[in-house]
């Protein structure tokens, strides 16, 4: 099975170095039971951990059932450790939040099968725990923890099993125990090989090798041992078989998750604490992206509901002397300029509009709001048809005739859940007839778009606000390249009449696009702030739990130590704590979400402002969360991955 030809070992400490091994040759059969025993610093150790292939050799050749282990990478050394040997340690190495059967389970993590539950249980009632699968390790005498490692060790059914100091921490009668254990699994075939201090324990082997000095200075028999073929992974390797047929594997994803859920649960304060920054930042995310998200949807809303390619037209502003005089003093507009502009090739139609506020009574009701006095092309233009009711028509417009339509606002403050289509209502006193309710116009602002009364603009002029010229026209232009065009046309119109040179002082002209423009880059601006705020917030959530996994490495430094010599390659030490970081940052998300949720809701309740929280918020909430987890997990993961398997056991 083992054969090893004048290897050496030598370890550098500071300028010098420390030859622990040295020009060692041994051959050990199948089936036999080993002893290696010798003082403190004689090598001993050092030959079990290359015989287990926790350690190189730095010269020689170490050959394992045919295959030349020294000439095999780290992870294939990992793999070959995991399914041909099986280790039990001094101080049994067992993980303290898990129970005794999840230790048992945890080499077959990293053999690329699903653990079975069913052959750990298996092992552990072969040693005589069927009754202590449940128990965590600080609820198992001494020897029932050694138990657990052997149980471990046999899990995979290795070839070797290689034993260090098995009974240094045990009373004499629960030495006896094990060491009856140990030789009963020899008896079934299993090759051995204890190091031990202990002559008793050595004299009960069938083979002694006394190690000083680095050397073995005798090899003897103690009794014939009978060689038998090892039962499972201790087979001979067939010749045609592949080098590295058995040496492929690892853990699986799943695999390293339920390990993280179970690190994160065995240490619910730190967690939860590490987690915040994550958390905070989330929300913050989240609440600001639901709020201006709603805002830019209500503008939107708005400027929708005001009508496409639209421009307004209102009158000039002049200097007298020095003074600047009232708008549309000098150069005021009336009904008639609203059909001139409308004869112009680049505009489609046009509506004139006067406006004041004027005091609505229904019945014991009543409520200050906004009268407007409009044309007949309103509704088509400003997004405005009823949707109860009707428009007034042209013969109402010429005839001066008091009807109006009402806005939500006006209606739910005059009359409620009640129909108010026919009723009569008193605008300044003057009695109007309420033949429409005009739509919702997004939700509310800094202005209420829906607390409006519209009356024809005859009617307003001339028997309402006592007005002889219009506030503004709205113009529609025909396509959205013409505006500009028709602006120029139109401040040509009004230059002409008004005999200006300056087309600002003959008439002002609004474009609805460039303050949908101006609005969008406003809310814009306020979406980076808060996303560098929320951002910051994630990289101190992030500089947090890379401290924390930076202690998990320290505080688990023999565990992973452990995990490695049972088979854990590198990239599944480093996937392992990359795998903790992100699940902790991915709770962190998840939970930062709803609060972020609850945040945006509770702030549109309470300050009456709209939200829109959509899918994509859920998925930059986990996409942010997996980022910070890689990102800061990274560097923990690494330093865990690198560390040397024995340093890590032998960690104090």
């Amino acid at each position: 099975m083992i054969q090893l030809t004048d290897v050496s070992r030598v370890y550098t400490n500071g300028g010098g170095g420390v030859t622990a091994l040295q020009d060692v040759s041994l051959s050990i059969g199948a089936g036999e039971y080993v002893a290696i025993i010798g003082p403190s610093g004689s090598g001993k150790s050092t030959l079990l951990h290359v015989l287990g292939c926790l350690d190189r050799p730095d010269k020689g050749q170490y050959l394992f059932q045919g295959v030349d282990v020294t000439s095999l990478s780290d992870a294939e050394l990992a793999a070959f450790r995991n399914r041909r040997f099986g280790f039990v340690f001094q101080q049994f190495h067992l993980l303290s939040r898990a129970p005794a059967v999840e230790n048992v389970m945890l080499p077959m993590v990293y053999t690329g099968r699903p653990p079975s539950r069913e052959t750990a249980v298996r092992r552990l009632e072969e040693v005589g725990l069927q009754s202590r699968i449940t128990h965590r390790p600080n609820q198992l005498s001494g020897g029932e923890q050694q138990r657990v490692a052997i149980a471990r060790a046999l899990v995979n059914d290795p070839a070797l099993l290689l034993a260090d100091e098995p009974t240094g921490n045990l009373d004499s009668r629960t030495e006896e125990d094990i060491v009856r254990l140990l030789e009963q699994l020899n008896a079934q075939g299993k090759t051995l090989i204890v190091v031990t201090h202990e002559s008793s324990l050595a004299d009960r082997a069938g083979r002694v090798i006394h190690m000083r000095d680095g050397r073995v200075v005798s090899d003897e028999k103690k009794h014939t041992t009978v060689v038998v073929p090892a039962v499972g992974g201790g087979g001979a390797r067939n010749g045609n078989e592949p080098v590295l047929f058995s040496l492929r594997g690892g853990a699986r994803l799943r695999d390293h998750v339920q390990q993280a859920f179970s690190s994160m649960w065995a240490h619910k304060t730190r967690s939860m604490l590490s987690l915040l920054g994550v958390l905070i930042g989330v929300a913050a995310v989240i609440a600001m992206t639901a709020v201006t998200g709603g805002a830019r949807n209500a503008v939107e809303s708005q400027i929708a509901s005001m009508g496409s390619n639209l421009l307004v037209v209102r009158p000039g502003r002049r200097e007298l002397f020095g003074v600047a005089l009232e708008r549309g003093a000098i150069t005021p507009l009336v009904p008639e300029d609203a059909d001139s502009i409308a004869k112009l090739p680049s505009v489609s139609r046009t509506s004139a509009t006067v406006q004041g506020r004027v005091q609505a009574v229904w019945g014991a009701n009543n409520a200050n709001t906004q009268v407007q006095g409009v044309g007949l092309d309103y509704p088509d233009m400003r997004a405005s048809r009823p949707l109860f009711g009707r428009f007034f028509t042209e013969s109402e417009l010429k005839g001066r005739v008091r009807v109006a339509l009402i806005g939500p606002t006006v209606q739910q403050e005059l009359f409620g859940d009640k129909d108010p289509v026919g009723t009569v209502v008193r605008l300044n006193s003057i009695p109007f007839t309420v033949i429409g309710i005009l739509p919702p116009k997004g939700g509310p602002g800094f202005h209420d778009a829906n607390d409006v009364v519209v009356v024809p603009l005859s009617t307003a002029m001339y028997r309402l606000l006592g007005k002889q010229r219009v506030d503004s026209i709205d113009v529609e232009v025909r396509d959205a390249d013409l505006l500009e065009p028709a602006k120029k046309e139109i401040q040509e119109l009004f230059v002409r009449k008004h005999f200006t040179r300056n087309p600002d002082e003959a008439v002002t002209i609004f474009d609805m696009t460039e303050l949908q423009t101006a609005i969008g880059q406003t809310t814009k601006t306020m979406s980076m702030l808060l996303a560098i705020i929320a951002g910051v917030s994630l990289i101190v959530g992030g500089i947090g739990i890379m401290n924390i996994m930076l202690v998990s490495v320290t505080e688990r430094t023999r565990e992973i130590g452990l995990r490695k010599a049972i088979g854990a390659r590198r990239r599944d030490i480093m996937a392992q704590f990359l795998a903790e970081s992100v699940v902790m940052t991915v709770t962190g998300g998840i939970m930062g979400f709803l609060i972020g949720v609850a945040a945006a809701a509770i702030l549109s309740h309470l300050a009456k402002w709209p939200i829109q929280i959509s899918a994509g918020s859920a998925v930059l909430a986990v996409v942010f969360s997996i980022v910070v987890g890689v990102v800061f997990g990274l560097w923990p993961a690494r330093q865990a991955s690198r560390l040397d398997p024995i340093a890590a056991l032998r960690y104090e």
